[in-house]
């Protein structure tokens, strides 16, 4: 057999061997076929969740998918740099917010994760009680970044962000990001793992280790620019 047949057979089996491999990796961790946002946080799960931003479709037939329950809203324009397409409202998820949820398709679906995957057993974990209620202090926004009047446009402008002020537990306690990131002991541990792991997720996550504009939120957002801190 000459070198170059020689060269492609160990291509081949290479490639037989590579794709039988990839075949039984659990569907979070496969880089192929569609995300199931009922499964745990896998290799997979933040490349296909920012994928859904560019894929509509893709994105409506992952919340079918799951226990997600959303209602598409209107196309909207604002202005030079605001207003939004494929948003949805949040009707039902796995925990209840303070307010509204209107927010990208991909946003609605990472946070649909994030309430479980990441929330959930960080407060199991540093605060041993059940997240009942998420605050936050807006998603869609017609501003630029930090609300600025000459920097870019803020991924609020197109409801590809959220900011998180707090949480609610089932034992009663209030969960603040303003006073507690340096408050009690299991308190600042839950708020970082939440900080922490939300960056296997999202794009960019921005807490009061950024900048003195995070001191009292959480910035999660789904856009081109990636960031954890």
């Amino acid at each position: 057999m000459s070198p170059f047949r020689v060269v492609v057979v160990i291509l081949l089996s290479v490639g037989v061997v590579a794709a039988v491999l990839i075949g039984r990796l659990p569907p979070q961790n496969s880089p192929f076929g569609g995300l199931d946002l009922e499964q745990p946080i896998g290799f997979a799960t933040r490349m296909k969740l920012a994928s859904l931003r560019t894929s509509p479709e893709a994105c409506r037939e992952a919340i079918a998918r799951s226990s997600l329950v959303v209602t598409a809203l209107p196309d909207r324009s604002d202005g030079a740099f605001c207003g939004f397409r494929d948003v949805v409202a949040v009707q039902r998820s796995s925990v209840a917010w303070s307010g509204p949820v209107r927010a990208t398709c991909a946003m609605a679906a990472a946070l649909y994760v994030w309430e479980r995957e990441v929330v959930a057993p960080a407060a199991a974990k540093h605060l041993g009680s059940e997240v009942r209620r998420i605050e936050h202090i807006g998603a869609y926004a017609c501003r630029r970044i930090e609300g600025s009047g000459t920097g870019r446009p803020s991924q609020h402008a197109t409801g590809n962000a959220i900011d998180v002020a707090g949480f609610r537990l089932a034992d009663g306690r209030r969960i603040s990001v303003a006073r507690d990131w340096s408050g009690d002991p299991a308190e600042r541990a839950f708020l970082r793992a939440v900080r922490d792991d939300s960056c296997r997720l999202f794009r960019a996550v921005l807490s009061p280790d950024y900048n003195a504009a995070h001191a009292d939120h959480f910035h999660l957002d789904m856009g081109p620019y990636t960031i954890c801190r």
